[in-house]
């Protein structure tokens, strides 16, 4: 049994099904009438969490032991007093390496949790970069979306701020440092971009078998490393077009990875009408495209940034993804046939799986 956990625009629905079959079924559903931005069911404490936006009280983090019972609200999800800014939005929660939770939010901002999401607290040190260097929003806001810790080593973390490029730290969030070399940013003039700190990294993931092998969906290229980020090699060559925002990894193959290529940078649907998942399973030197089953004639759909999941591993990876349409998709065989899940459910936020 798998169970998807869905932020949409009008709350959280919790499907389960078997995988490989279109028997999916909503399981329940949260915070009905909210956007919910992001949702994920952590392993060590149980709890499943939810961020909810809402237009009266602002960016929130709930938890419960069961999403169809009672929600509790977490504390410590602010920014210091007497700031000029305010938190806009938070866009993910990850587990660390070490049973502690990590959420990223906007204006580029780190939290830490180490009793299950119960409470928070602001990684100050990382704010300092973002407020003495003045860090630019990208076009969805001032975003840190993605956050890869690695495993074994809980000192290690490394995040993606849109758009303030790649940053690592050593030491448990003590000290940061920028991860970008390599990394091209073609939307800028050419005599701008050496140099450049304001890179819109659109999804950022590790490989759990060869930590060091990082690979980025960016705003116009894909990109691999070999050195646990500290630089990039872009290898989006035979993609229909580099510019995209969803990202998965087989946790059981570093060489691995899905990426689902949109038609930028303003219209930002499938191309040509086809919903296809490329595979690339040699590091990006060649893709594939994975999409039997899969809508293929007049289907624009738009896919965005954490509305993109695994689940297992090797021959049994799950992949699954939703859309703004409201429709999910699922696929039991590491891509190669896929299934529909829901539809006509909200647009589509967020998607984490597990098994």
């Amino acid at each position: 049994m798998t169970e998807i956990l869905l932020g949409t625009k009008k709350g959280l629905f919790v499907l389960e099904g078997d995988p490989g079959t279109d028997d999916f079924e909503i399981r329940c559903r949260a915070f009905p009438g909210e956007p919910v931005d992001f949702a994920m069911r952590d392993r060590v404490s149980g709890h499943v969490l939810a961020t909810v936006t809402s237009p009266f009280y602002g960016p929130k983090i709930w938890f419960a032991e069961d999403p169809a019972g009672e929600w509790t609200q977490a504390e410590g999800v602010a920014l210091p007093e007497g700031g000029d800014e305010a938190l806009e939005r938070i866009w993910v929660i990850v587990a660390g390496a070490d049973g502690s939770l990590y959420a990223g939010g906007d204006p580029g901002v780190l939290f830490e949790s180490r009793d299950g999401g119960v409470t928070w607290e602001l990684n100050r040190a990382l704010r300092r970069h973002r407020v003495e260097e003045k860090w630019q929003p990208g076009g969805g806001g001032l975003c840190l979306h993605s956050i890869v810790p690695w495993p074994g080593e809980p000192e290690k973390l490394s995040v993606a701020v849109s758009a303030a490029g790649v940053w690592h730290t050593d030491d448990h969030g003590e000290t940061w440092r920028r991860g970008n070399q390599g990394i091209v940013p073609r939307y800028l003039p050419e005599e701008a971009r050496e140099g450049a700190t304001q890179l819109c990294v659109h999804r950022m993931e590790r490989s759990p078998s060869k930590p060091e092998r990082m690979f980025i969906q960016f705003h116009w290229g894909v990109y691999r490393s070999d050195d646990g980020g500290e630089s990039w090699t872009e290898i989006g060559d035979g993609l229909p077009s580099d510019f995209g925002f969803p990202l998965a990894l087989d946790p059981a193959d570093p060489d691995s990875a899905y990426v689902i290529p949109l038609q930028g940078d303003f219209d930002r649907v499938t191309p040509d009408g086809n919903v296809r998942v490329y595979e690339t399973r040699d590091g990006g030197s060649s893709w594939k495209p994975r999409g039997e089953g899969l809508p293929d004639h007049e289907a624009y759909l738009t896919v965005l940034r954490r509305a993109f999941d695994r689940a297992g591993e090797g021959p049994d990876l799950q992949l699954y993804f939703g859309a703004t349409s409201g429709d999910v998709f699922g696929s039991a065989d590491a891509g190669a046939t896929w299934f529909t899940a829901a539809t006509r459910l909200p647009p589509v936020f967020s998607v984490t799986a597990s098994d």
